[in-house]
């Protein structure tokens, strides 16, 4: 049987360091991994592995990178141009942090439609809001009026409005409760499917990273150290010893069961 793949990004030998001479510190440590049109796959590992920094890296956040990013099987520059966001969007940590406080959320979906060159801006804005879960009457508020829940619902509104082909999502449920990260994550999955995205998301949450990705790698001191399926995982079939050790400090945890 053939297989053919579709890869729509890359990473070849992604290098990130901060700072130079004897005060220099590598943060992301030659990472090499692709991602096949519309699959999700997770960079899972403990606070300062470097997975953040890998995103920030793909999303033109920090073009001080050695290796190349590629997308499309074409290499992508240093500094983004418009095309490259029109295709790629990033979902953020934090939802208090991450919207204008003195825009409403209809100022805030707006932007990108102007900056993109979009038109039917109302329409395309209450579709966007219809899409996560949220009324149209959600547009004239501030984003001190919302909910954790529903601050995140707008940031994953103002990422899709342009439609993109790949979101980056950077821990986009652990600032939230846990109930609402459940809501958060089907929302996420729900999105998916109907849209055919493709999804990077990165997380320290083994139960989180195993409800939507197929494919997971566990990160550790600015390296990769195994790709797995998530049914190795479940079934603990690890090579590394700090796999297995992350797995044990995950006692407990069980796949989450949410119902979508």
């Amino acid at each position: 049987m053939n297989v053919t793949t579709d890869k729509i990004i890359e990473t070849v030998g992604l290098t990130v360091a901060f700072g130079s001479g004897a005060t220099s510190t590598t943060a992301v440590n030659d990472v090499s991994f692709f991602l096949d049109r519309g699959e999700a796959f997770g960079l899972i590992g403990e606070s300062g592995c470097g997975k953040s920094t890998i995103l920030r890296a793909l999303a033109g956040l920090n073009p001080d990178y050695s290796g190349s990013i590629l997308s499309g099987n074409k290499e992508v520059g240093h500094r983004r141009d418009k095309a490259f966001f029109r295709r790629v969007q990033m979902v953020f940590q934090d939802p208090y942090a991450s919207l204008h406080p003195r825009k409403m959320v209809q100022n805030v979906l707006l932007e990108s439609l102007i900056i993109h060159g979009f038109d039917n801006h109302q329409k395309r804005i209450s579709a966007a809001l219809d899409a996560v879960g949220l009324g149209s009457a959600f547009r004239y508020r501030y984003p001190h009026e919302l909910s954790g829940g529903q601050r995140q619902r707008v940031a994953i509104a103002r990422a899709l409005i342009i439609e993109p082909e790949i979101l980056l999502l950077d821990e986009p449920t652990s600032a939230l409760d846990v109930s609402v990260q459940a809501e958060i994550l089907n929302l996420l999955k729900t999105l998916r499917r109907e849209r055919g995205l493709t999804y990077l998301m990165v997380t320290h949450d083994l139960a989180v990273v195993t409800h939507l990705c197929e494919r997971i790698a566990i990160m550790h001191s600015g390296r990769i150290l195994e790709e797995m399926t998530v049914e190795r995982i479940r079934a603990g079939e690890v090579k590394e010893e700090y796999s297995r050790n992350f797995l044990a400090a995950s006692i407990g945890y069980k796949p989450m069961e949410y119902a979508s």
